[in-house]
Formats: C-alpha cells, structure tokens, sequence
C-alpha cells in the first residue's frame, strides 16, 4: 500500500517513454521522483500482447537507426534493434521490388545504394495477361507498328534519370541538417513532395507509401517539416523493430529507476503545482509535477491544453507455418490496392517474436478500418505475398482509435514543456507523433524541471539545456 502522502521532488504522472525518461534524467540529477501509471504495467501505447508464444505489438510503430535519443537516453544501451532486411520491398503492378540493407551501415551513400538496389533487384514473372490483338494489315501490305504498350521502365520508380533524381534526394536530405529542414516552408507532406525534385511516378510509387508507413498518415496531411525529419531518418539509417517487443524499450527505461519509483495501478485525478490527488491513494505533495500522458488524458488534467486530431492505426496479427518467402524486408503495397500499408513477416525481423518452427505476420492498416477487416486483410495479403493466406491463423486485431497524434500545419516541434514554474507536460504531441519526440521531450521537460528546481548539480542541469537545444 502506498502512503497517503507521499512526498517527493517531482511527481510524473504516466510511465510511458516520455515520462520514464525524463524521471530517469532527474533521478540522476539527484532529485527524488514517483511516477505514477494508471495501467497495471508501463509503457503505454508501446505494449505487447502474449499469445501462444508470439509477442504481438499493439501499434508496431517503426523505428529507425539514426533516432538521436535512441543513443542519449541513459538505459537505452541494451536495446537491441533489428533492422528490415533487405530493406524496403515494393509490391507494384504485380511485381516486388527491393530496397537493399545500406552496405555498411545507413548514411547518404547507403540511401542511394538502397535506391539502385530497388532499381535493379530481380523481378518475378508478371501475372499472365492476353497477349493484344494484332492490327489489320493495310492494303499496301506494309506491317502497322505493334500495338503491345510500352513496358514500365523501374516502376514503381521510373527510369534510371527518375532514379537517379530520386537517390540524389535522398542523398541531400540526409546530409542537410535538421535544423535547416525545420526552416523550411511548411505545407502538406503531400503538396510539398511535388517540389522536392523527384518525378510523380517516383512520389506515388514509393515515397507515398514509405512516409504513409513511417507516420500513420494515408493522406500525408502531416506538415512537410514532419515528413523530411522522417525521409532524413529514412535516409540516415535503417528502419528496425526493438527485439522482444515494443514494451522492451519502456521497460529497460523502467529498470534504471531506483526501485519503488514506479507506482503501477494508481489513477490521478488531479493536478496542481506542489501535489497529485488520486483515485484510491491519497494526495502526493511534491515540489512540481510533470504530466507525461497521451495527449487527451494530458487535457484533462490541464484544462486549456489543446488535444490534437489522431490517425488511427489497426494492426493484424496472424500465424501460418509456411511463411511466405518475402525475407525479412517491410512490404509495401505502392498500388495502394486493399487495406494493408504495410506488412511484414516480423518474426523474421525478430526470431524472438514466434515459438520455433511457426511465423508472424503483422500487417498494419491506417485510417478507418474495414467493416469485414480479417477478409479484406487476408484477401489483400495474398495477392502481396503471392500465396494463399485461408489457413493462416488470426492471433489478434488491435485498433488504437487515438495511436498517433496528428501533425498537419503548423506544427510546432517543439511545443513549450513548462506551462507554469511546477508543472510541465511532455509526450509525443509536443513534439512529433514518433519514439524519437516522445524520448525527446522528455528530455526538455527534465531540463526545464532542473533549471527551475535549481537541483542539486546546477552545472548537470545546464549540461542537460544545452543539450536538450
């Protein structure tokens, strides 16, 4: 049982990523922290299901290599993350197409390599199609030319000139600074890809659908700002899942906090500079409190605070013992033919996600979901597989209505943390809807914290600002 009045420096309400990390970064600093999680266990959204031995993520948000605070965050180095390999896979037409794993790491040159890999990647046969019927001749008896249409040159990605735009793209927005790209103009992802230099044919056929997957957007609303961090994360790095699950990152957060931190089952109900009421616990007298919850839970106890729109996410699960030779790349539909964005067999990614000798398939659908989902799920996957899915297993669906806080312009990344001197706020809806803004702000809101507080180790709180600029 908890003491009815617990006293503590900093009350952080909600253990999802933000919140862990930013308590993990005070405790540090000396200052002595309770967090405070409704739910049974932490790490929010990031969770994961157990189902008959298979580890089932409840949004499978998708992670890149080259997210700073991946590398920053105290805790965070025993993560070990599994990258797509190889790569990016291109449905398109009836054929698939591949983006190879960067020789040698992520980076502008392994951008380009992935795109001459997609280029020039073997394809299979093309489903068969009526051969044309031939013109009549003319009375002359000279032939008429061949009606038979032009083939596709590198479709989804056009030509070798249309490719080479594309790499050198890629190539420039991996070497521009992030600071740079957040000056630019700001616009729909959708309006502003047309004026990044790169063909239509290019746009649809694979940048569409890669920023569609990287930020829950089917429409690409989100601000253009947005959408370049997540092409410069693209072309940086690699994209990868966390070994284990998506709930091994909040928990090794967890882990570097002195044990008893973290208050698990406690639900908060109001707020105040220097205390925390409860449902069933009393009041936690504090000297400031941080909210680190979702954005519309964050509303409710700091009335006033703008609750965003969302884009909902809905992942399907499901087992088979004949998986589909598809390797272990991310499968994208740059047709946009049926419900699926995108999918992959995970369990390849990430052995640990299956018992041995069976394999997951987790394919994620964006915006609203289907009225017959698993059919239309099921019947989409197989024409991108290319094999019959009527005897894969449906382990589970998870629809999170509110997965992904919205980020159409203007968007501020860097909404202010401190509301008032004693109580802050942080999460992904103050700075991108991404892992990466969600451990990123809570890095600022340690850092405000520390400076008002003026804690123990003002330099280890100056140190903490510089960085956190």
């Amino acid at each position: 049982m908890l003491e009815p009045a617990y006293q503590a420096d900093v009350v952080v309400v909600g253990a999802g990523v933000a919140g862990l990390t930013a308590a993990h970064r005070l405790s540090s600093a000396g200052v002595t922290i309770a967090v405070l999680e409704a739910a049974p266990c932490v790490g929010g959204r990031m969770s994961t299901e157990k189902v008959d031995g298979f580890r089932l993520d409840r949004i499978g948000q998708l992670l890149s290599t080259s997210y700073p605070e991946l590398g920053r965050t105290p805790g965070l180095d025993a993560l070990v993350l599994r990258p797509f390999a190889p790569g990016v896979l291109l449905h398109s037409d009836g054929h698939r197409r591949r983006a190879g794993a960067p020789a040698g790491g992520g980076g502008a040159r392994g951008a380009l390599h992935a795109v001459r890999a997609l280029a020039s990647a073997p394809r299979p046969a093309p489903l068969p199609r009526p051969l044309p019927r031939p013109l009549p001749r003319p009375r002359n008896g000279t032939p008429r030319p061949s009606s038979v249409p032009r083939a596709r040159t590198g479709a989804p990605l056009g030509t070798p000139v249309d490719q080479a735009r594309l790499g050198a793209a890629l190539t420039r927005i991996a070497h521009t600074p992030v600071e740079r790209l957040l000056s630019r103009p700001e616009a729909p992802a959708a309006l502003a890809l047309a004026a990044r230099g790169v063909p239509a044919r290019t746009v649809d056929g694979f940048l569409r659908p890669l920023l569609a997957a990287l930020l829950c957007d089917p429409d690409l609303t989100t601000s253009s700002r947005c959408a370049d961090l997540a092409l410069h994360s693209f072309a940086s790095g690699r994209l990868c899942l966390p070994e284990g699950g998506a709930e091994v990152l909040p928990e090794l957060l967890a882990r570097t906090l002195p044990p008893g931190t973290v208050r698990t089952g406690v639900r908060v109900t109001s707020v105040a500079t220097n205390s925390v009421t409860t449902a069933e616990h009393g009041e936690f007298r504090c000297r400031a409190v941080l909210v680190a919850t979702d954005a519309r839970s964050a509303a409710e106890l700091l009335p006033g605070l703008r609750v965003p729109d969302f884009h909902p996410v809905t992942v399907v699960h499901h087992a088979t013992d004949e998986p589909p030779e598809t390797g272990a790349a991310l499968l994208l539909d740059a047709d946009r033919g049926g419900p699926v964005a995108h999918t992959a067999v995970v369990s390849r990614v990430d052995p640990s996600r299956a018992p041995e000798g069976r394999a997951l398939v987790s394919s994620t659908v964006l915006g609203t979901p289907p009225a017959d989902l698993d059919t239309a799920v099921r019947t989409h996957l197989a024409r991108l597989y290319g094999t019959s899915t009527a005897r894969w297993e449906t382990l589970a669906v998870h629809h999170t209505a509110e997965a992904v806080p919205a980020m159409r312009p203007p968007h501020d990344l860097r909404r202010p943390v401190r509301l008032l001197a004693g109580l802050y706020v942080c999460g992904d809806h103050r700075d991108t809807g991404t892992v990466q803004g969600a451990l990123h702000s809570g890095r600022r809101a340690s850092a405000a914290i520390l400076a008002d507080l003026g804690a123990a180790g003002s330099m280890h709180a100056a140190e903490q600002l510089r960085s956190a600029a």
